[in-house]
Formats: C-alpha cells, sequence, structure tokens
C-alpha cells in the first residue's frame, strides 16, 4: 500500500506542474510574439519481480515477467516554436517574421539576446529599440524620416524632408537561427538566450539560410490555442483528482489491515 502512496503522489505533482504550464500558456495569450511550452513526462524505475523470459521452478519460460511502476515524473518543459497568426496594425515599426528566425537585441551588458517581438519603437537618438529600450542589433537609427520602409529582405530605407524625396539605405536588420531552438533559454519580456543545447546562432539576411522573412506593419500573434489548452486544464484536473483518489483508497486499505491487526 505504501508504494501506491507515494506512485500517486508522484502522478500529483507532475499534474500539478502541468497545470502551471497550462496556466502560463494561457495567461500569455494575447503576448506578441510568445511560444507555447509543452511538458513532457518520463516513468520512473521499475521494480522487477520476475523478469520476462526467465525461467520458473518447474523449468518452463516465463512468457511475461511482473514489474512494477514507480510512477512518474517530468522530463522537460519545452517551447514550441510554431508560427503564430499575423496581425495588421499598420505601424512603420511593428514587425513580424514569417520563418525560423529571431530578431537580435543587444542587452545592456552587451550580450545578444533574441526575440520573435517585433513591436519596435525610437528612442531620442533615434535607434531602432524595443519597448524597455534594448537597441536592435546591429544597430540601425532613423532620423528625420517622413517615410520608414522595411523590406522582406530586412533593408530599411527612409525618406527625409529634403524635396528630392528620395530613398535612403540606413541598416541592414538581421535575423538569427538556431539548430535547436527549443533548447533556447527564456529569459522573459520575450527575451531568449542561446545555450549550448539549442546550439550556436546561424545570423542571415532574412529570406537566406531559412531565417524566414520580414513583414513591415504586422506583428506575430502566440500561437497558444485556448481551445487546446482548456481541454489540457481540465485533463489535468481530472488527472490530478483520479491521482487524489489512489491515495485516499490506499490509505482506507492501509485503516482495513490496521483495524485487522489489532
Amino acid at each position: 500500500m505504501l508504494r501506491a502512496l507515494y506512485t500517486a503522489a508522484t502522478g500529483m505533482k507532475a499534474q500539478q506542474l502541468y497545470l502551471d504550464n497550462v496556466s502560463n500558456n494561457l495567461s500569455n495569450i494575447n503576448t506578441t510574439g510568445f511560444k507555447r511550452s509543452q511538458v513532457n513526462f518520463q516513468d520512473l524505475l521499475y521494480s522487477k519481480r520476475y523478469i520476462a523470459g526467465s525461467e520458473s521452478a518447474q523449468g518452463f519460460e516465463i512468457p511475461a515477467g511482473i514489474q512494477l511502476g514507480g510512477g512518474v515524473r517530468t522530463i522537460s518543459i519545452s517551447k514550441v516554436f510554431s508560427q503564430g497568426n499575423h496581425v495588421n496594425t499598420e505601424r512603420d515599426l511593428d514587425l513580424a517574421i514569417q520563418g525560423k528566425g529571431f530578431f537580435q537585441i543587444q542587452q545592456s551588458d552587451g550580450s545578444i539576446a533574441y526575440t520573435r517581438d517585433g513591436s519596435f519603437e525610437l528612442n531620442s537618438k533615434g535607434e531602432v529599440v524595443t519597448a524597455d529600450g534594448l537597441p536592435l542589433s546591429p544597430s540601425i537609427t532613423i532620423t528625420d524620416a517622413t517615410e520608414i520602409s522595411i523590406g522582406t529582405d530586412g533593408t530599411v530605407y527612409v525618406k527625409g524632408s529634403d524635396p528630392s524625396g528620395t530613398l535612403q539605405n540606413v541598416g541592414q536588420i538581421m535575423l538569427a537561427m538556431f539548430p535547436n531552438s527549443s533548447g533556447l533559454d527564456s529569459l522573459g519580456k520575450n527575451l531568449y538566450l542561446e545555450t549550448m543545447a539549442s546550439g550556436s546562432p546561424i545570423v542571415a539576411v532574412p529570406g537566406e539560410q531559412g531565417t524566414g522573412e520580414i513583414y513591415q506593419g504586422f506583428l506575430e500573434n502566440s500561437n497558444v490555442e485556448t481551445v487546446t489548452e482548456l481541454v489540457s486544464l481540465i485533463t489535468a484536473q481530472r488527472a490530478y483528482e483520479i491521482n487524489s483518489r489512489a491515495i485516499s483508497a490506499s490509505d482506507e486499505m492501509l485503516s482495513t489491515i490496521n483495524s485487522m491487526a489489532r
């Protein structure tokens, strides 16, 4: 009976973590560029009383053994980088990526972070920055512009206030791509960091090497699907209840045995 108590307890812990993950996905359903997380489980070690194929006392081969599992554990929580839907904002500095690439953002310590959130602004110096004021990398500065045009290849053109009205090339947006995007470290604030698991970034011009193209005037919505997450929410709740009942049943059986032993 004690084995059943501990086994069911692992199930309750796993479902609690599963529910926490679903809650985080749902809370970020309107977060620009957010990618949902997926919980992956793994069964625990088995207690093997008889191994299949071993010899019985009568000398015959046992066709199926007795293996009793010890429960479940969470092996990983991975990001799912499927494409989110694009919404038209008609803002010059709202950019969406159609593909696997990431924008490169320079942090205050000089290191590079990565994001799918393309809602950029201009600071007082005319630099293209995130909502937190972190500059795009490579840096792009736009001053005295009456019109901003960004191509699908990331080339940034501006039209100044001079009478000629000619477009000037002021910079090139580069995109980074990783061999294993799920291995990125989630930093928060829509930012990711490179890890050994993600591999080194492949930086290229948008449209090359599978990084994807850039669309001006659009933002990428979260890839969280409400219906799927609500079903997962119900599933986690029911699984938690079932494991709780297993603990209650084990406790009742222990009480019965104790009362009989008196």
